[in-house]
């Protein structure tokens, strides 16, 4: 490879990350792409793998394979710890460097508590294969645990699942688990009726889906409220526990907490030494580059991006898809001889939620839909960003059993826990 080529540095294989490096495929540069984990993960669906319905390798993917035929592009392993801006340089947490002609920061998301970290033990939140295996084994070890239970109040609370937060994630991880207690598990225990599950969804606001339409919001709720879920608005959450949840000045015996409810951006502004705002995402410049370094970008759930009404665009994955693609294309543009600057422009492909295995809200603005038809368009739409034809079969074949069966065979307890269930 021509060590003299402009050298693009990507930190972070998720969709913007990944959807950059695909898009500038052909242009006069070496790529090295640095992720701490050795797979890219199909984010929408982890909470299908936190529920059984999916395994990990039919949402993830190993980088170096998906980047087999690109060689142009070096793929590493490694942590990042800093940016070195005046040096041109990334920094390793083990000392290491990269140095670069042009960076983008595609780091993604990671939990937020609100101030209160100190609740992440016991309510674990959804953003990696490991979160989402760690979710499964607490919700299976609570049935366990639960059939062996002789008090009737702590029997209870083993059986009581609260998940913090009414967002889509909140929404779908509500709407799967209720049927997963109440269809799937039945009849498999002797000393417990898994139908007595009760999930309980908490929203501090007033809807659920709130970045939905009003009517979809309403619709949401009360599918939820057929399947069996308990949607509980306008109260926040105060404390989290192992004895259960705190919101408002109801106390809520749950043994089994999961937090839908925020995210803070990665590190990226601390590396950069950059302006940010509250949930720590870069304030980049329109052309998505940091203020004072032409040279980098920020893209994805690590940006604070605006619309040119002054709304901040989502940090959903065609989002981070679209800016990723924009950034190539303003490299190509420089590497051309056209330094002018390229504002980016999102265009809103329309909001998804599932809502069990039966009914769907999807909201594209121009039209909304519900029920069957809307869970169809949803399966849809997701198997076909999944990337390759195995991977597209697989899902497929696991959701028309998971539909005609109602049996989910993603259900072991593989993975170490802390002592706390």
């Amino acid at each position: 490879m021509n060590e003299t080529r402009h050298h693009v540095v990507v930190v972070g294989a998720g969709f913007g990350g990944l959807e950059f490096t695909r898009a500038l495929d052909g242009a006069p540069v070496r790529i090295t792409m640095i992720d701490k984990r050795n797979h890219h993960l199909f984010q929408p669906l982890l909470y299908q793998v936190a529920t059984t319905a999916l395994a990990t390798s039919e949402v993830a993917w190993p980088i170096r394979h998906l980047l087999r035929k690109r060689k142009d592009v070096t793929t590493l392993l490694a942590t990042v710890s800093g940016v070195d801006r005046a040096g041109g340089n990334v920094l390793l947490d083990d000392g290491g460097a990269v140095g670069y002609d042009t960076l983008l920061l595609a780091t993604g998301a990671r939990h937020a508590y609100f101030g209160h970290d100190e609740w992440e033990p016991f309510a674990p939140g959804l953003k990696t294969l490991e979160d989402a295996t760690t979710i499964r084994r607490r919700i299976l070890l609570a049935f366990e645990q639960a059939e062996r239970e002789t008090d009737p109040a702590k029997r209870q609370a083993l059986l009581t699942l609260a998940i913090v937060g009414g967002g889509p994630t909140g929404v779908e991880l509500a709407g799967t688990i209720v049927e997963l207690a109440h269809e799937m598990l039945r009849g498999e225990f002797r000393n417990i009726d898994t139908r007595q599950t009760r999930v309980v969804l908490i929203e501090a606001g007033d809807r659920i889906l709130p970045n939905f339409a009003p009517e979809l919001s309403d619709y949401a709720s009360k599918a939820l409220e057929r399947l069996g879920v308990t949607v509980e608005l306008g109260r926040p959450v105060t404390r989290c526990d192992a004895e259960g949840v705190v919101f408002g000045e109801t106390h809520l015996p749950a043994r089994t907490i999961l937090w839908a409810a925020g995210v803070a951006a990665s590190p990226a502004a601390e590396w950069l030494g950059a302006a940010a705002d509250r949930a720590g995402r870069v304030l980049v410049e329109p052309d998505l580059t940091v203020p004072g370094s032409p040279e980098i970008f920020v893209v994805g759930d690590a940006a604070h991006v605006l619309r040119p009404d002054g709304r901040m665009v989502p940090g959903v994955a065609p989002a981070a898809k679209q800016q990723g693609r924009h950034v190539a294309a303003t490299i190509k543009a420089r590497l051309a001889g056209d330094m002018n600057p390229r504002p980016f422009r999102y265009r809103h492909d329309g909001d998804l939620a599932t809502i069990g295995k039966r009914a769907a809200a999807i909201d594209f603005g121009w039209i909304k839909l519900t029920g069957r038809l809307a869970w169809w368009l949803w399966g849809l739409a997701h198997i076909y960003f999944l990337i390759g034809f195995r991977n597209r079969l697989a899902v497929s074949l696991s959701w028309l059993w998971i539909y005609l069966t109602g049996q989910r065979s993603a259900r072991l307890i593989t993975q170490g826990d802390d002592d706390r269930n």
